[in-house]
């Protein structure tokens, strides 16, 4: 074929051509295009060849896959000129899939809310995963993984987890738990006597495995000084109590048509003073945040969880355990050195094996040394608001609190897995061939269930429950806003944040047949800069795929 149309080009490129006609002079002329000159048909001759063989070509192409599509629009091509459409090669268009279709109204809303607050904070990339019912229905990168190369992200991108891993860690506490191979309520040095026993204020107290889960063990986090830590927690509470105490106040005045309360006036005026008192150093602004603290830099390399215990076995306890919340990622290094004692396996062996169970392939352990396949870059930006590259740091002190790198995908996978063993105890009495879940109902329902005297710092109407955020279902007001219960964690790390969340679908025993779980949404993000709060954008997301899900039958 190629011998074919070299032939009828080279006899059509002849100075002669090939004989014409004025027949089709007159033709072509009248259709309103230029004169023809000697050797026209060679010109055709030359066109027809060319067409030919760009046919067959395109057709050769379009049994190849079609390239994948860029993460991001491009800005619009120039148009091509004539000749050169007609020499574009047909590539095939995949259709989009039934799922995408049915959620293209939520698709397109919350990948606009996301390039929104990616302008907001000026990140480089974010990467968004979205289920549906366990099934993944849409995932998306945004900008940069890797700046300096140009490199975008894409659902595989992989990128630091940061403080999800506190909910991977809980997975391995929960097995060992219902094996019968760990009491949550046993003093800690019970599996780990190398770290010391502790006392409050001269007094012996316990620190157990389900204290530190949940951030009430009172084992510091990065800050190292109680004074500002405590200043901090009285001057939070002493701000929530002056909000609740004008509140009073205005609703009194309202109810007395405006007259003053002179107690209330008294004790707003109290308050006052002693704010003036304290001074500003007890301000939560003058505290120095995660990210100024040393610790968050550590360039050392720990073995092991036991060797890492001695960065703060020997501190003292900011509080009496179980007293007062104090979110802490050392309490989670304590809890590696547990499930090692607990499960006679190394802890990164250990989750592993649990990685493996839950087919989150992607996911591991962060090291400088592996080459692991799309990993991103992380960024922070300077003093001079110019975006830098972050600092080398070895996670290896934090694995079980914050040391994971995973993808959006793989974090779907293990929000679907907790949400499927939440549920599946509603569906069993309807479908008994239903397989069990990773982990048993009455274990989730206890990992999800608000613990007392806890907080939730990303979500004020909720609460910490074990290695999870949790809002409860909640509405005051009849026609008004109504509370939807899920559970979350973000994560925040040097030069990343991320969240997972997941939003169940509101169940009981009559509306389970025909269904089969997990039955919700669940909704990971990943961002390649630090300090950005996605909690409420992934609780939007979720609510739009939502609507979409109940307004088709």
């Amino acid at each position: 074929m190629y011998r074919l149309l070299s032939a009828v080009t080279a006899r059509a490129a002849t100075p002669g051509g090939w004989a014409g006609g004025s027949g089709r002079r007159g033709a072509h002329q009248r259709a309103g295009l230029p004169p023809l000159g000697p050797g026209w048909v060679g010109g055709l001759g030359l066109g027809l060849g060319l067409a030919l063989g760009v046919k067959l070509a395109g057709g050769l192409r379009g049994a190849a896959p079609a390239p994948a599509p860029d993460p991001e629009p491009s800005p619009q091509a120039e148009p091509l000129a004539p000749q050169e459409q007609s020499l574009a090669p047909w590539i095939p268009q995949t259709p989009a899939p039934p799922a995408s279709r049915r959620f293209a109204r939520a698709i397109e809303s919350s990948r606009d809310l996301l390039h929104r607050i990616k302008d907001e904070v000026g990140a480089p990339g974010i990467v968004v995963g979205v289920s549906v019912d366990g099934k993944e229905v849409w995932s998306e990168g945004l900008g940069y993984a890797d700046v300096e190369n140009r490199v975008p992200c894409k659902p595989e991108t992989v990128m630091r987890i940061a403080s999800i891993s506190k909910s991977l860690t809980m997975v391995a506490l929960a097995k060992l738990w219902e094996a019968g191979k760990l009491d949550l309520d046993i003093p800690v040095q019970h599996y780990v006597p190398e770290f010391p026993e502790k006392e409050y204020e001269g007094e012996k107290v316990s620190v157990t495995t389900r204290l530190l889960i949940s951030h009430l063990s009172g084992i510091r986090h990065y800050e190292k000084d109680m004074k500002k830590v405590k200043e901090e927690k009285a001057y939070k509470a002493l701000k929530m109590m002056k909000g609740t105490m004008e509140s009073d106040h205005e609703k009194e005045l309202k109810e007395k048509g405006g007259k003053s309360n002179e107690k209330n006036d008294f004790a707003k005026a109290k308050i006052e003073q002693d704010n003036e008192a304290k001074g500003r150093n007890s301000k939560p602004g003058k505290k120095k945040n995660d990210f100024e603290q040393g610790e968050l830099y550590l360039k050392e390399k720990f073995e092991n969880s036991i060797e890492s215990l001695r960065l703060f076995k020997n501190d003292p306890l900011f509080f009496k355990p179980g007293s007062q919340f104090l979110y802490s990622t050392f309490g989670y290094t304590l809890l590696a050195a547990i499930v090692e004692r607990a499960s006679g396996y190394k802890y990164l062996d250990y989750m592993q094996k649990i990685f493996h169970d839950l087919d989150m392939l992607t996911t591991v352990q962060e090291e400088n040394e592996p080459v692991i396949y799309n990993r991103a870059r992380f960024y922070v930006y300077n003093k001079k608001r110019r975006l830098v590259n972050t600092p080398y740091v070895d996670n290896s002190y934090k694995w079980a609190g914050g040391g994971f790198l995973s993808t959006v995908g793989d974090l779907l996978k293990f929000g679907n897995a907790m949400l499927y063993g939440y549920q599946v105890g509603l569906f069993k009495n309807s479908n008994e061939n239903l397989l069990p879940g990773y982990l048993k109902p009455e274990t989730m329902v206890m990992i999800w269930t608000p613990v007392p005297n806890t907080e939730m710092s990303w979500d004020k109407e909720g609460k910490y429950a074990m290695a999870w955020g949790v809002v409860e279902k909640k509405q005051t007001y009849g026609s008004c806003r109504k509370q939807r219960h899920y559970a979350s964690h973000t994560g925040g790390a040097v030069g990343a944040s991320s969240v997972l969340l997941v939003l169940p679908e509101e169940l009981d025993a009559e509306t389970v047949n025909n269904k089969v779980p997990p039955r919700g949404i669940v909704v990971s993000i990943i961002c390649n800069m630090q300090s950005v709060g996605l909690n409420s954008t992934a609780l939007k997301i979720a609510l739009e795929f939502d609507k979409d899900r109940s307004d088709i039958p």
